[in-house]
Order: structure tokens, then C-alpha cells, then sequence
């Protein structure tokens, strides 16, 4: 597989106005205990039932014979806050050093950290490095997080992570995580900058958590967030380039980083590649992985027609919104549960050895 995002922790120090995800929010005393603990107690597990080998083959860059190479694909550790005591040190370098365990006789694997920035310090990028990290991605690029209100504030604050970056011997990626870092081989360290801004991911923020509760989404019919990268578009193609799965503290499995309204299986319990390829001749996550979310329901009655019509809704102030996101969510509650559950119940049946 290209490319894992996991989600490590809900823990973070904002609650910014703009996030997909409420779980994402300050914890203090016993709920941050439970959360720091949720996540160190499911990583194991978790990365268990990863693929054997984190490689893929890269259809995009094929050698002179037509051959496919097989390059090292990336885990992204993101919260949240992954950099915020004591997600770090608990459950962040662990995970690192687990990964990296598992994968270092097995082609490698590119361990990228996400972080808003503002945690960064010499020491912590010192440490970041020794536990392999292959590049230090930094998200908060944007109006939307305390203090980055002005392009002069972030443009100061690019600077500084920049210097502090560079005088422990990184590089510039060339491209933020969020649009596929370019497909390299070599060890890094590298670094990036991205945020959700116009010109970037995402200018058209997502129908999903407080984003969604404070009227920020301004996303139209058009704005087809299926069919790009992070999206749900190539998820089912493992073994190939453009492929990547989001995977949450809980271990539950989504086609996409936005979170379709069900996840499709759960790894404390169960391979990846096994959840996948049980999904793969199911028409509305063909449908998905191919970028056409408006074609779920086709081999359940749905039109397309349908589904936009499902994908219409208001606001919560009352406004009316269009966008495929709320289509999906709608066809996954009134459809794909049982297609979902009965594809859990064959693998249960597989791995018992009943037919």
C-alpha cells in the first residue's frame, strides 16, 4: 500500500473552529488519561494486522522494460496532537519504533509525523529523528489556528520551523503530505508546510465536524472530494500507487481521511488487506475507490439521480448545502450497514475455516 493515515490520538491542545473531527479537542486529568490510554493500549494491535510489506507498485513510473517498481509506502501518525504530552512519549515514539521493527526487513516504510507546528522544538525534532521519521509534515499553515491569522504570521512562522528544521540536516519535500509527497526511496529527513487555505487542502473545507457546525463549508455538488487523494479514490487498489486507508485510535477502517459515516472493518481484530479484499467486489465501494461516490447505490436501487438528491440538505443555520459527502453518509445508513456487516461475518467465517 501507497499510503496509511493514523490517526494515533482524539487528544489535541486546540479546538480549532475549523476541524473535521470533535473528538479533537483539549483533555485534562482522567479524560486525557483515558484517550492517552485507549491509544497506547489499540497501537499494538493496530499495527499488527498492517500489511506484511508497507511497498506498492508504482503504475506512474513504469522502467524502461514497462516493468512496475516497488517503492517504500508511508504511514502518516497524526491526531490530533501526536506531539502533545503525553501522546508523545507514550504512544508516538512507540509506535515509531514499532513500525519500524516491523517493517525494516520488509522493504522499509516512510513514517511521516503530523503536526500543527507550534510544539516544535530542537529537541523534539532531534528525538523525531532518531526514531526514524522520514518527514515532519506541519498542518497548521493556516487563518484558522490561533496566532496564524495574517500571512505575515505565517510566513514568520514557516521561517522559524524552516531554520530549526535545516540545522538538523532537512530538506524541503517540494509538496504538502495532503497532495502525495513525490515518490522517493531515500531515507529524507524531509520537511513540509500545508494548511487549509484556498490555494491548498482544503480550500473547500468538509461537511464534517465543527467545520460543519459553524456554517464553514462552503462545498458545492462539484467539489467531489471522493476523487482525489486522501480521498476515497484508489483505496481498494493496494497493491498499487494512489492507494491509502484512514484508520482511527479505535482501529476502526475508512476508505478516506474524512471518514465515511461507517467504517469498513477494524483492526484490532483483523488484517487490513483481508478487509480490503473482501470489499472489492462490492459495487459501492468499487464505486467509491474509483472517485464516483454518486454511483454507490446503482446495484441497490439508487439512480444517480438519487443520490443527489440525497446529498441535499441545509445547513445548521438553516441554509441550504449540496455535496456527495451527505449523499454518502445518507446511502451508508440506509444501505451499506448490512453490506458491511455481512462482509465482517465471511471474514469471521474465513479465518474460523468455515466455508
Amino acid at each position: 500500500m501507497e499510503s496509511l493515515y493514523y490517526v494515533l490520538s482524539w487528544a489535541c491542545h486546540r479546538k480549532c473552529r475549523h476541524c473535521y473531527e470533535p473528538r479533537f479537542r483539549p483533555y485534562v486529568r482522567g479524560a486525557l488519561e483515558a484517550v492517552v490510554a485507549e491509544a497506547q493500549r489499540n497501537a499494538p494491535r493496530i499495527i499488527d494486522h498492517l500489511p506484511a510489506r508497507m511497498t506498492y507498485l508504482d503504475r506512474e513510473q513504469p522502467s524502461a522494460a514497462g516493468a512496475l517498481t516497488e517503492r517504500r509506502g508511508r504511514i502518516i501518525l497524526s491526531g490530533g496532537e501526536v506531539l502533545l504530552d503525553p501522546v508523545r512519549t507514550r504512544v508516538l515514539y512507540p509506535t515509531l519504533e514499532r513500525l519500524r521493527a516491523r517493517y525494516v526487513n520488509e522493504g522499509g516504510v516512510n513514517l511521516i509525523v503530523q503536526t500543527t507546528g507550534d510544539l516544535l522544538n530542537a529537541r523534539i525534532v532531534a528525538e523525531l529523528l532518531t526514531h526514524g521519521v522520514w518527514t515532519i509534515s506541519v498542518s497548521g499553515v493556516d487563518a484558522f489556528h490561533s496566532g496564524m491569522h495574517t500571512l505575515e504570521r505565517q510566513r514568520t512562522f514557516v521561517q522559524r520551523l524552516t531554520r530549526l528544521f535545516e540545522s538538523h540536516g532537512m530538506r524541503a519535500a517540494g509538496a504538502p503530505v495532503a497532495d502525495a509527497l513525490p515518490r522517493r526511496d531515500d531515507d529524507g529527513p524531509y520537511y513540509s508546510f500545508f494548511g487549509a487555505t484556498p490555494d491548498a487542502w482544503i480550500g473547500r473545507l468538509w461537511p464534517r465536524g465543527r467545520a460543519w457546525q459553524n456554517g464553514l463549508s462552503t462545498a458545492t455538488l462539484t467539489d467531489n472530494f471522493c476523487n482525489r487523494w486522501s480521498g476515497g479514490l484508489n483505496f481498494l487498489e493496494h497493491r498499487f500507487s494512489g492507494s491509502e486507508v484512514s484508520v482511527d485510535p479505535a482501529g476502526n477502517v475508512f476508505p478516506c481521511c474524512i471518514k465515511t459515516r461507517m467504517p469498513i472493518g477494524n483492526l484490532l481484530e483483523e488484517d487490513l488487506i483481508g478487509i480490503l479484499e473482501s470489499l472489492a467486489g462490492e459495487p459501492a465501494f468499487q464505486a467509491i475507490s474509483r472517485g464516483q461516490p454518486e454511483r454507490m447505490g446503482l446495484a441497490h436501487g439508487w439512480s444517480e439521480q438519487r443520490f443527489i438528491d440525497a446529498s441535499r440538505t441545509v445547513t445548521p443555520a438553516g441554509e441550504p448545502y449540496a455535496n456527495l459527502c451527505i449523499g454518502c453518509d445518507r446511502f451508508h445508513e440506509s444501505v451499506l450497514g448490512p453490506v458491511i456487516e455481512a462482509a465482517r461475518q465471511r471474514r469471521a467465517a474465513q479465518r474460523s475455516g468455515r466455508t
